[in-house]
């Protein structure tokens, strides 16, 4: 798509999407909760489809571009797109969960990375520090800023830390289709690329890993790893930029 194409949606739409994102962070709020060790990650999808579909939406991504589940669950090493199945989860591992909802027509999309059981200090960090950077994205997501600015702010928060971003996956715009324009990298240069404009909703969704930022998909075709088997840590909003700043429409409500 080109980026004359970005769709600015209406406050009808909006609230649409606001619909969708409660569904999509109340399912991740109780998947989180769920994590154990010794369950499957194919446990975690079932329980997902169930939810969505008890809130009279549909799993956005099951049957995406024929991707076989309602959930993506990508483990230690695996940076996104991992596929649900008979895989069993272990203490001290981290599971990154990527869920969709389509509600009335419209897409809410959001990810987090959790903890299985007791982590590392290593891995208890690499989470903390993608979290954050995602909230210093979502802070630039406002009038006056670009595209530029909202990249720039994961990037200039994970590497003096030590960590590096993904760059061959990135964030994008969401509305009608889960994937629309504008791509959101999650790195760049502040003050670069398009200024944003009062009702884009943008999916931003930082991708951390504890090595270099070197991946590769597996032969099952859609689950992403780190080339050096460092892991990787996933978290994502479904942000609306409106004149009062930003909104996000998947915030998991204690």
């Amino acid at each position: 798509m080109s980026a004359l194409m970005i769709i600015r949606k209406s406050k009808a739409e909006i609230e649409k999407m606001r619909a969708a994102g409660r569904i999509v962070a109340a399912v991740l709020k109780e998947l989180a909760e769920t994590v154990e060790p010794g369950m499957t990650t194919g446990d975690l999808d079932r329980l997902a489809e169930q939810r969505i579909r008890e809130a009279g939406a549909i799993p956005t991504f099951k049957g995406y571009y024929g991707y076989p589940a309602s959930l993506c669950t990508s483990i230690n090493d695996e940076v996104v797109h991992g596929i649900p199945g008979n895989r069993r989860l272990r203490e001290g591992d981290i599971v990154g969960i990527d869920c969709g909802a389509t509600y009335q027509g419209y897409v809410g999309d959001s990810a987090l990375t959790v903890p299985v059981g007791k982590i590392s200090p290593e891995l208890e960090r690499l989470l903390e520090v993608t979290r954050d950077s995602l909230k210093a994205a979502i802070g630039k997501c406002r009038l006056g800023s670009r595209l530029g600015d909202v990249g720039s702010a994961v990037q200039s928060y994970v590497e003096p830390l030590g960590y590096t971003v993904v760059r061959n996956y990135c964030g994008h715009g969401i509305g009608r289709a889960m994937h629309e324009d504008p791509q959101v990298p999650n790195y760049g240069e502040p003050g670069r690329g398009k200024a944003l404009q009062a009702g884009w909703v943008l999916a931003i969704e930082p991708m951390v890993n504890m090595g270099n930022h070197d991946v590769k998909v597996l032969s099952d075709g859609w689950t992403v790893v780190t080339i050096d088997g460092m892991p990787s840590a996933h978290f994502e909003h479904t942000v609306a930029i409106t004149d009062t700043g930003p909104e996000v429409l998947t915030q998991i409500v204690d």
